[in-house]
């Protein structure tokens, strides 16, 4: 019963333990430039100007790869995404990283079959051999309105939208969301009383729950480190997967009985007479 079950993670400081996109900057040795022009423009085009500056100091693509595949991932996180695939769960990314951040560690960790989807900023390496990065939604052509929830390049909750209605098709599915910050809170929002929360706790996103949890229609399911994401996790897939069969089996027991009644309820004829004795 458990491929009933869409578990949608975050990456930065959910699947991994640190922001990637700081780690890249960071290791690289660009920290004083980024804090320069954070001020100075969103996000998501900070981040493409600073690929295009550390290729132009001559870091390679490489030496990017390298960065990423040295970062910080609690030993217990790699086990629970595992088991939740093995026990039938289908498993979704939602982040404001970049494709290329995800794809090259997921890889790197042996990851990156368990996910059916990755929805996030694209990334790509040009004939040049830099790293681009342009926006999830283009918002230089229409804002995508969410009402100032999320930063302009990606509303999650759009996403989560989409994949409701595309699971909507599939039948009865059931959504476990696990999120850190404060872009997570308006995919949390948009789940619904048969859909669980996973927020990390003393994070952004369960800062903002905690202020008026009432507002959030699925149930809510803290957790602490990736040792507690596996608990939590894990515990979530078995509670709901007991709960179907539970519910499967009384609908067996349903059907069988309608039946039963039914069969109890044909008219069945009186008994023939029985045939007269003739006496020769």
């Amino acid at each position: 019963m458990a491929e009933k079950i869409v578990v949608v993670f975050d990456f930065d400081k959910t699947i991994i333990d640190v922001d990637s996109d700081n780690w890249v900057v960071d290791e690289l040795g660009f920290t004083d430039l980024f804090n320069q022009l954070l001020p100075t423009m969103p996000w998501n085009s900070l981040m493409d100007t600073m690929m295009r500056e550390i290729h132009a100091q001559g870091k390679t693509i490489e030496d990017v790869e390298e960065v990423l595949k040295r970062i910080p991932i609690h030993p217990r996180v790699v086990p629970a995404i595992k088991s939740a695939y093995a026990l039938g769960c289908e498993l979704r990314i939602v982040s404001d990283a970049n494709l290329f951040f995800i794809e090259t560690i997921l890889k790197h960790l042996g990851l990156r079959d368990y996910f059916s989807e990755i929805n996030t900023n694209p990334g790509y390496v040009d004939e040049e051999g830099r790293l681009r990065i342009s926006p999830y939604h283009d918002f230089t052509k229409s804002p995508h309105g969410c009402g100032g929830l999320c930063p302009p390049n990606m509303c999650k909750g759009l996403v989560i939208e989409r994949i409701q209605a595309s699971l909507s098709k599939e039948g009865n599915k059931k959504i476990i969301y696990l999120g850190d910050g404060v872009g997570d809170y308006c995919p949390s929002l948009k789940l619904t009383e048969a859909d669980y929360v996973m927020p990390r706790k003393n994070f952004p996103v369960w800062d903002l729950i905690s202020r008026n949890p009432m507002v959030i229609k699925a149930e809510i399911h803290e957790w602490t480190d990736g040792a507690d994401l596996e608990k939590v996790l894990l515990q979530l897939v078995e509670t709901i997967t007991v709960e179907e069969e539970s519910n499967s089996a009384s609908a067996q027991l349903f059907t069988a009985d309608c039946k039963l009644q039914n069969i109890s309820t044909v008219a069945v004829p009186e008994a023939l007479p029985q045939a007269l004795s003739v006496r020769q």
